[in-house]
């Protein structure tokens, strides 16, 4: 989950097994990555809207995860004595910030025996805290896999004490399936181990390998998520993965999986990689512009299991931490890390608990699981405000002293109807106050962690939807718009993603393209509406005829905003311009307001000229 240098080599039988694997007809031959063509026309990637849709939903609604960080790694449980008798500590990391040697450390795999995993415990353990998902790491940055591989040796089947009859990673799916706990995969694209990984001209032979092990935990497994790591660029070893890399490899797995989920990782780190974004160990200050977003985090100061660190999280930070995050429209990736027999610390386990026992109360969860983004008010200072529908739920931390009001900033005019704390009959005061409201509960807090008063507002009145097919899309064969264009067609959304690998059309080239989407776009709401666009190379919008982004100067993946106020119902001029100068073409518009998520504009809203 970091990143530092230093150079591995893998087993000589590894090596061997591996170019083995290569003959024709192995599973890893199979596997080859996807040839890209020359010119376009290109696959739009973007087949969908992780704001909306179905594919993306559960992991919306979730919110609360938990990661486990386990491996050969956690032989160790965070320490390593030196032959000079000096001891060095870490966790994940320990191969290499402690120098140790690649006899040593494979030595110490080999007795790695995690006999006391416990896969119904495990997924108990977040059912109880109240956790709708896992993500388990099955290959870290040492390379070893946690499952019955077939493409090496270097795995716990084969270079472990362990029962090589027991599948870890079949068992916790059983396990989670039972209790309707969704699972994911970590997977580790730098590899420490593998004598290929860090030399271009044999990189090509372990990513083979690399795609023939996700075959293996997709077809085998299921997983709902793979959630990648190690894609930075670094040295020690060179780790040579490009964002060519993981479009192609982000294609592939959508060809396995349509509805598999993807982190950002996958690539690096783009707006446009991946279906979310991955803030590690912090909690962005606002919500995230044009992609879905996950913030994960320890619950000590180690991913890996240290048992030297007990610098647990109070019960009342990660509450308080699952609230801010999904008062901004994020998930929690909480981590755990197993000892070498594979049991949760039962401080993590306690910890854990305590959360599920606050998310379980007086159905304070509704302030988590669908929540989401108020668009509504500021975040206040006493706590944190989420909503779902047409219900604010304010969760605070800081309960006032009888009779002392709590303020909520209001970001646009809107009405509160009624006003209750829930697990509570006392009445709570709503009065209009300066730029927003004073709520005055009439009695004590409801919990020490938080209480929750939800609010109940007046919803704005919408206009129908809208009966659109999309805007004009016409597209040139050069990036200056002259001439007449080369295709003149409808698209339903201004949703395109053709990575490396084409255009809009035959008559277009891979490189060197412009569009131009016209027609009208109808809101539902008389409000003032933000439009974020995701693109590479340059945009501009204007709405009305007035610029509303001006993003001319090329760039690469990159996000611009700009707002506008709208007329529900009535049609407002649009205009698009975007160009792809050279590598990849990226171009979205969405829209968010007081009333409006953030989302794709949809086809209902757009009229074609």
């Amino acid at each position: 989950m970091h990143s530092r240098t230093r150079p591995f080599r893998m087993l000589g039988i590894v090596g061997a097994l591996g170019a083995l694997l290569l003959a024709a007809g192995s599973p890893v031959a199979a596997a080859r990555p996807p040839q890209r063509p020359a010119a376009g026309p290109g696959t739009n990637h973007a087949t969908d809207d992780p704001f909306t849709s179905s594919r993306t939903s559960w992991w919306r609604q979730d919110r609360f995860g938990m990661f486990i960080h386990f491996g050969a790694y956690s032989n160790l449980e965070g320490e390593y004595t030196r032959p000079d008798g000096t001891v060095c500590r870490n966790a994940e990391w320990i191969k290499r910030e402690c120098g140790i040697p690649d006899e040593a450390y494979e030595k110490q795999a080999a007795t790695f025996n995690p006999s006391a995993f416990d896969a119904q415990a495990i997924v108990r353990a977040a059912k109880d805290a109240g956790q709708r998902y896992i993500v388990i790491t099955s290959k870290h940055h040492d390379g070893y896999a946690m499952w019955p591989t077939k493409q090496n040796t270097w795995n716990l089947r084969d270079h472990s004490s362990f029962d090589p009859h027991r599948d870890i990673l079949a068992e916790l799916k059983k396990a989670a399936d039972a209790a309707g706990i969704k699972l994911g995969f970590y997977y580790s694209i730098w590899d420490w181990h593998d004598r290929d990984f860090a030399d271009p001209a044999t990189f090509p032979r372990y990513k083979k390998r690399m795609y023939g092990q996700l075959k293996e935990l997709i077809d085998n497994y299921d997983p709902a998520l793979l959630w990648f790591d190690g894609e930075w660029d670094t040295d020690n070893p060179t780790n040579t993965w490009s964002r060519q890399d993981g479009a192609d490899l982000q294609a592939y797995l959508h060809g396995l999986n349509p509805r598999l989920i993807v982190n950002n990782r996958v690539g690096k780190r783009d707006v446009v990689d991946g279906d979310f974004g991955t803030p590690e160990q912090e909690i962005p200050t606002e919500p995230v512009d044009g992609q879905l977003w996950e913030s994960c985090m320890t619950l000590n100061d180690h991913w890996g299991f240290a048992r030297y660190d007990t610098n647990w999280k109070a019960p009342a930070t990660v509450v308080r931490n699952l609230l801010d995050v999904a008062s901004r429209g994020g998930n929690y990736l909480l981590n755990v890390g197993p000892d070498k027999l594979g049991r949760i610390p039962q401080p993590s386990v306690d910890r854990l608990r305590e959360a599920g026992r606050w998310l379980g109360a007086h159905g304070q969860g509704d302030a988590v699981y669908g929540a989401g983004h108020t668009g509504l008010v500021a975040d206040p200072s006493w706590g944190a405000v989420s909503r779902r529908g047409n219900e604010l739920y304010a969760s605070v931390t800081s309960w006032p002293a009888a009779g002392t009001p709590l303020h909520l900033t209001a970001k646009q005019p809107f009405e509160i109807a009624s006003a209750r704390v829930l697990g509570s009959s006392q009445q709570v005061k709503v009065a209009p106050s300066g730029d927003g409201f004073d709520l005055t509960p009439s009695g004590a807090a409801t919990d020490p962690i938080a209480s929750v008063i939800r609010l109940t507002v007046k919803p704005p009145a919408a206009a129908p939807a809208g009966s659109g097919r999309g805007l004009t899309a016409q597209s040139w064969a050069n990036d200056s718009f002259t001439g007449p264009p080369a295709v003149t067609g409808v698209d339903p959304t201004v949703n395109k993603s053709y990575r490396f690998d084409g255009s809009p059309d035959p008559k277009i080239p891979a490189d060197h393209f412009s569009t131009r989407w016209t027609g009208t776009i109808q809101p539902r709401f008389d409000e003032t509406y933000t439009f974020t666009t995701v693109s590479d190379d340059t945009v501009r919008l204007w709405i009305d005829g007035k610029p509303v982004i001006d993003s001319a100067t090329p760039h690469g993946p990159k996000v611009d905003k700009g707002t506008v106020t709208l007329k529900a119902g009535h049609r407002h001029s649009i205009r698009i311009d975007y160009t792809e100068r050279t590598g990849e073409a990226h171009m979205k518009l969405l829209w968010s307001s007081a009333s409006q998520s953030q989302q794709i504009v949809p086809q209902r809203q757009l009229y074609a000229d």
